[in-house]
């Protein structure tokens, strides 16, 4: 369901500060994903990459939250879909949308990845 409720929000336009239908940013469309599906998180994306087991990449799976540190955030958050592609929502280009960790500035940004635990 967590995967699911981010891509159902695919082509809504990036919002600064936004966590719900109409715009998001990228810690606010994982943390909306994540209530759909029962888990409150925190809301900056700081504080998420305390959330959940530490993972390293070759271990990527559906639903692992990834952070990358590009050149015009210095943090950006982003929901795996498989173990390349996943779901965010950057500033560039402007909309939630599909991109892979194997293409930069993605695969030269990755810093950690996540995986949550939800509830029953």
């Amino acid at each position: 369901m967590f995967v699911d409720s981010a891509l159902a929000m695919l082509a809504q336009p990036y919002r600064y500060g936004g966590a719900a239908p109409g715009g998001f940013d990228c810690s606010g469309l994982v943390v909306y994903a994540a209530r759909q599906s029962g888990l409150l998180l925190p809301r900056r994306a700081q504080d998420l990459m305390f959330v959940g087991s530490a993972l390293p990449r070759d271990q990527l799976r559906t639903g692992d939250i990834v952070f990358m540190h590009l050149a015009a955030k210095e943090l950006h958050v982003g929901i795996m879909l498989d173990d390349r592609r996943f779901i965010h929502a950057p500033s560039a280009r402007g909309v939630v949308r599909i991109d892979t960790l194997d293409r930069n500035p993605y695969a030269s940004g990755f810093l950690t990845a996540r995986r949550l635990s939800f509830p029953n």
